[in-house]
């Protein structure tokens, strides 16, 4: 719990699955918490459990926290027509938490820059439920000054920072490295729960036993229970994919790197999205796999 000496003036942008848990973990550190997000219900709902409902005193903000979906609202929110980053005060910090190129990245901290105010490149993980409970990991990158008049919001919102150096894009590399593999890992467990049904191994079997196995992993075990129980409520969505991977491919191309495993596994994020699953959990990608096989997946009629 944040202190009088610790505690912050911080704006949320974004309110999504991710950014409304980290916003009320930021509550319940002790800090004051004002949240924006194009969908008034979750500014209204957020106030309502323990946000600021005073107007933002932008000049007075000691932090930013962004955690929308991609690059483009990311450098809408802090330099567009509305933008918050010219009205902040010297010295105040944003906390970019979006996937973004870690190009993009080192651009915002240089625009930043230009207005006296600390940029923190700061990718997150460890899905909807860890970031309502303040125990994130963060892939953090910046200036030791951004790290620092970032730290008391830092603790609030996560289990375990990672500061990966001292300027901007480091983390954001490293989180694409992380989404390579949480995207083909999703992906492998969508093709091998149904090649399993395939075979006649029913799928709580399937989960069962794997998750005991060499075979394993934290995707498997936290996304194949979506599928066993036919729930795809969307807590990662599938249209966060294309972008995700997409991104590692961009990276990949510009260094000459081949990456085939994360082009599969794109195509089928891809394949899903045309589905009309885009909105679905991200374990949907497995209904890509049942339908190309014939299947019927566990809650299909």
């Amino acid at each position: 719990m944040a202190d009088s000496n610790t505690a912050r003036k911080i704006l949320a942008i974004g309110l999504g699955s991710m950014g409304y848990g980290m916003a009320r973990s930021a509550v319940r550190g002790g800090h004051m918490v004002w949240g924006q997000d194009v969908n008034a219900a979750q500014v209204s709902r957020f106030a309502e459990e323990g946000g600021a409902t005073e107007p933002v005193p932008h000049g007075d903000l000691e932090a930013v926290v962004v955690t929308v979906l991609n690059a483009a609202q990311t450098e809408e929110v802090l330099f567009g027509p509305d933008g918050v980053v010219p009205r902040m005060r010297a010295g105040a910090a944003v906390m970019s938490c979006a996937t973004v190129p870690p190009d993009f990245a080192r651009a915002m901290a240089t625009r930043c820059g230009e207005h006296d105010v600390l940029y923190l490149d700061a990718p997150i993980s460890g899905g909807a439920a860890k970031a309502a409970e303040g125990r994130l990991s963060i892939m953090a990158s910046g200036e030791p000054a951004a790290f620092s008049a970032l730290r008391p919001v830092l603790d609030s919102l996560a289990e375990t920072v990672f500061e990966l150096g001292d300027a901007a894009g480091t983390g954001s590399a490293m989180k694409a490295v992380n989404q390579l593999l949480a995207g083909v890992h999703i992906a492998a467990m969508a093709e091998a729960l149904t090649f399993g049904i395939t075979q006649g191994v029913a799928p709580q079997d399937f989960l069962d036993v794997i998750s005991k196995c060499a075979g394993t992993s934290w995707m498997l075990e936290n996304r194949a229970p979506h599928v066993v129980t036919g729930d795809y409520t969307p807590l990662s969505s599938v249209n966060i994919w294309p972008k995700d991977l997409g991104i590692v491919l961009d990276i990949a191309r510009a260094s000459n790197f081949g990456a085939p495993l994360t082009a599969a596994a794109l195509q089928q994020f891809v394949a899903a999205a045309g589905m009309g699953l885009g909105q679905e959990d991200d374990a949907a990608v497995a209904k890509v796999y049942a339908r190309n096989a014939g299947l019927r997946l566990p809650g299909e009629d």
